[in-house]
C-alpha cells in the first residue's frame, strides 16, 4: 500500500495508517501519457517490422567496416567511461538496499589512568586504574514509512538509466564508426575523381603545348589549360587533409594512435543500390527500443521515488539497537562472568524545527520530478523527429542520386564531344574545359550523394534504437 502526503492537517493518521500498514508514502510511478503517432513522418509504409531489429553486422555489410566497429567495442574509451558508471551506479544501488540489513559492527578499547574509566574522564579519589572492553553494537533502523524503499528503488532506476546511458554510447559509437567510414570511402573516390579530372586536364595542356609549338593553336587556350590542371591538382592536397583528419577521428574512436585505417577497395565499396527496402516500425515499439528514452523514463522513475523519500524524512525514523560485549574496570577481571554487558532497545528521532528545511527539500523533489517528465517527454518527441529526418534524408538523397547520374552521363559525352569537335577544328577550347569543369564536380557531387544515402540510413539505424541487443538490466548481482 501506497499513500500520497499532503500537507493539509491529519498527520497523526497518517502516522497511524502506516504503523499498521507499513506504508511507502510518495506517489507511486505512472508513465506519462505521450500522444504518440500512428505511424512515423515520411514513413513509405506502415510496417511492425524495423530496420532496428537487425543486428548490426547484417546491416553494416562491409567486412572492414565490421573488423572496425569489433574494434571499437572492444577499446573505445567512451565506451569504458560508460561501462565504469554503470558500474558505479549498479553500487550505489547495493548501497541503498544495504539499509534494509541490521547494521553489525564491533568496538574496543583498553586503557589505564587516572581519574578515568574505559577511556572517558571520570573521578574516582585519585585512584589509578585499569579497564578494557569490547563490544558488538548493531543497529536495525524500520523502514515504517518506506524511506528506505523509497532511497532503494530510486538508486535502482538511476542504475538503470545509466545502463541505458552505455547502450546509448554503444549505438552512437557503432554509428559514428560507420558514418566516419563511409565519409573515407567518399572521399576516397572523390580523391580518384580529381586525379582523374588532374591528368585529363594535363593531357589538354599537353596537346595545346604541342599545337601552340605548331603555330595551331593560341597562347590563351595553352595557358587556360595550364591553370585548370593547376586548379584540379591544387584540390587534391584539401582532400587528402580531409582524409587525414578522418582517419585520425575514426581512430580515436578505435582507441587508436593516429594513422591509416584499413578499408575496402574502390570496387569493393557498398553502393546505395544494394540497400534492401527500410522498414521504419511503429513509433510504440520506438519507445521501448530507444536508449535514450528508456533512460529518461529510469531518470524520472528515481524523481519520482525521491518524492517519497522527502516526504519520509517528515516521519521519525525508529529503529533496533543492541549491543553485547564485555567490560571490566580491572583486567584481571575481564574474563569474569560479572564482566558481561548487553542491552537490547529502541530508538526514535524525528525533527520538531528545521527552519523549513525539509518543507523546501519536498517541493525541490517535486520540481526535480516536474523536471524529469518534461525531459522524458521532450526525448521522446525528439525521438520522433530523429527518425523523420533519417527517413527524409533517405528518399530525398535517392532521388537527387538519380538525377546526378543522369547529369554525370550527359556531361561525360558532352566532354567526348567537344574534345572530338576541338580536334577537328570545329569548335574553341573553351568548349573543352567548360564540358570539363562541370563533369567533374558532378562527379564529386554523385559521390557525395551516394555516401550521403548511406549515412542516412546508419543514422535511420540509430534513431530507430538499432545496433545492439536489449539485454536483461536486473539487480541479481547486485543483491548478493
Amino acid at each position: 500500500m501506497n499513500m500520497n502526503f499532503k500537507f493539509n492537517g491529519g498527520l497523526g493518521l497518517v502516522i497511524a495508517l502506516a504503523l499498521l500498514a507499513g506504508c511507502a508514502v510518495g506517489p507511486n510511478y505512472k508513465q506519462p501519457a505521450v500522444n504518440a503517432p500512428d505511424n512515423f513522418r515520411f514513413a513509405e509504409s506502415r510496417a511492425t517490422n524495423s530496420l532496428a531489429d537487425l543486428p548490426w553486422w547484417e546491416v553494416f555489410k562491409d567486412p572492414q567496416l565490421q573488423d572496425l566497429i569489433r574494434v571499437a567495442l572492444t577499446n573505445s574509451y567512451d565506451l569504458k567511461q560508460a561501462v565504469a558508471r554503470v558500474e558505479q551506479a549498479r553500487n550505489q544501488a547495493i548501497v541503498a538496499r544495504s539499509a534494509f540489513f541490521p547494521q553489525i559492527g564491533y568496538s574496543g578499547n583498553v586503557g589505564r589512568g587516572e581519574n578515568a574509566l574505559f577511556n572517558a574522564p571520570t573521578l574516582n579519589s585519585g585512584t589509578t586504574d585499569s579497564s578494557a572492553q569490547t563490544m558488538l553494537n548493531a543497529f536495525w533502523e524500520i523502514d515504517f514509512w518506506g524511506r528506505i524503499r523509497r532511497l532503494s528503488e530510486a538508486a535502482r532506476a538511476q542504475y538503470l538509466a545509466t545502463d541505458q546511458a552505455r547502450r546509448g554510447v554503444t549505438i552512437s559509437l557503432m554509428s559514428q564508426v560507420a558514418i566516419d567510414y563511409f565519409q573515407l570511402l567518399d572521399l576516397d573516390r572523390e580523391l580518384e575523381i580529381q586525379r582523374a579530372a588532374t591528368n585529363a586536364y594535363a593531357g589538354s595542356y599537353r596537346i595545346f603545348s604541342e599545337r601552340l609549338s605548331n603555330g595551331v593553336a593560341s597562347k590563351l587556350e595553352t595557358d587556360r589549360a595550364a591553370a585548370a590542371q593547376a586548379n584540379a591538382a591544387a584540390v587534391i592536397p584539401s582532400l587528402e587533409i580531409q582524409i587525414a583528419s578522418t582517419e585520425n577521428q575514426l581512430n580515436i574512436l578505435l582507441g587508436r594512435n593516429p594513422g591509416p585505417v584499413p578499408r575496402s577497395s574502390l570496387a569493393e565499396q557498398p553502393s546505395p543500390s544494394a540497400l534492401p527496402e527500410i522498414p521504419a516500425g511503429l513509433p510504440s515499439a520506438l519507445l521501448r527500443r530507444r536508449p535514450d528514452v528508456a533512460a529518461a523514463e529510469q531518470s524520472l522513475v528515481a524523481a519520482n521515488a525521491n518524492i517519497g523519500v522527502s516526504i519520509a524524512n517528515f516521519f521519525p525514523q525508529i529503529g533496533l539497537t543492541t549491543f553485547l560485549g564485555r567490560g571490566s574496570p580491572e583486567l584481571s577481571a575481564f574474563t569474569s562472568g560479572s564482566g558481561n554487558i548487553w542491552n537490547v532497545g529502541g530508538t526514535m528521532t524525528g525533527p520538531l524545527f528545521q527552519g523549513g528545511a525539509l518543507r523546501a527539500q519536498y517541493r525541490t523533489s517535486k520540481a526535480q520530478f516536474e523536471e524529469a517528465k518534461a525531459a522524458y517527454q521532450q526525448t521522446v518527441l525528439t525521438a520522433f523527429a530523429d527518425v523523420s529526418d533519417a527517413l527524409i534524408s533517405k528518399q530525398k538523397l535517392a532521388e537527387q542520386d538519380v538525377f546526378n547520374a543522369q547529369a554525370v552521363v550527359a556531361l561525360e559525352s558532352s566532354v567526348e564531344l567537344a574534345t572530338e569537335r576541338y580536334l577537328n577544328g570545329k569548335s574553341s577550347y573553351f568548349e573543352v574545359l567548360q564540358a570539363q569543369q562541370e563533369l567533374y564536380p558532378a562527379q564529386r557531387a554523385q559521390v557525395q550523394t551516394q555516401a550521403g544515402e548511406l549515412i542516412s540510413v546508419i543514422q535511420l539505424y540509430k534513431a530507430l534504437g538499432g545496433g545492439w541487443p536489449a539485454t536483461g538490466t536486473k539487480l541479481d548481482s547486485a543483491k548478493h
